[in-house]
């Protein structure tokens, strides 16, 4: 049992496995999400843990850990793999923190402006981006190829790092799916997800207001991608690249030239 001083501000997490787990690592996730709850910023009336060891010994990360709190009635959720079971608690950990501590900055920020008087707070209009620079097409090349070398992730997920990498779009792979998606921000209130095959299901539950996207990437090769793009208004394309059967961005950068993002292999 956990000490009752570290139960305080929360419940003690109920762990499942399946495969060899062994005790000790049952043992050490209790602990670590159990001590996470003094960061909630409201009660923690759930919390669950789930320890999967993969049988398969081809499989590179065969410890997945998955982790699904209530906090006073806001779902955080998480989920990672890694070499190790103490490896991928860890990493569990570590993502859960980020989670509770931007909600945390979330609710002070709102108590904030409640407690200001004021027509207009800083913060309540989005971010304006700077134009794009009226570059010539013919002079237009594609100068950057990023790699987003992630584990796969939830759509809640992908919105979370989106936001901390201060995006405006997020190429990740779908964990309840396995295939390649993009989670974007709408114009108005929210979020967006485009999947290659459009379904709802995988949007039950999310803590963030996400809306199946009535896009469709299509397949195509990358300088069909990019003559999409110019014909458009949009800053993106997501498309599947013809050649690797992998989902594909290509986007304006700011310089007028073209942003192309893979997926890792």
């Amino acid at each position: 049992m956990i000490d009752e001083e570290i139960l305080e501000s929360g419940v003690e997490p109920v762990v499942s496995t399946r495969g060899e787990v062994e005790r000790a690592a049952k043992a050490y996730a209790r602990d670590k999400i159990a001590h996470l709850q003094k960061l909630a910023p409201g009660p923690v009336l759930f919390a669950k843990v789930d320890l999967v060891a993969e049988g398969d010994p081809a499989r590179e990360r065969p410890s997945v850990a998955e982790a699904a709190l209530d906090v006073n009635g806001q779902p955080v959720r998480a989920h990672v793999a890694a070499g190790t079971m103490f490896e991928a608690v860890d990493l569990l950990e570590a993502r859960l923190r980020r989670r509770l501590e931007q909600i945390a900055e979330r609710t002070r920020s709102e108590r904030q402006r409640h407690r200001e008087p004021r027509e207009w707070h800083h913060g309540d209009l989005p971010t304006r981006r700077p134009a794009f620079f009226p570059r010539p097409v013919e002079d237009r090349e594609v100068v950057r190829h990023k790699t987003f070398a992630v584990t796969a992730v939830t759509p809640d997920e992908a919105v979370f790092d989106m936001e901390m990498l201060d995006h405006d779009f997020y190429l990740f792979t779908n964990v309840e799916t396995g295939q390649d998606n993009v989670v974007f921000r709408q114009e108005g209130d929210g979020f967006a997800l485009i999947q290659p095959t459009p379904s709802t299901d995988t949007l039950e539950g999310c803590a963030e207001p996400i809306e199946a996207s009535d896009i469709v990437p299509g397949r195509m090769p990358l300088e069909e991608a990019v003559e999409l793009l110019n014909l458009g208004d949009e800053p993106f394309v997501f498309f599947v690249d013809a050649e690797t059967e992998r989902g594909n961005v290509v986007y304006r950068r700011y310089d007028g030239h073209y942003g192309l993002i893979t997926p890792a292999a």
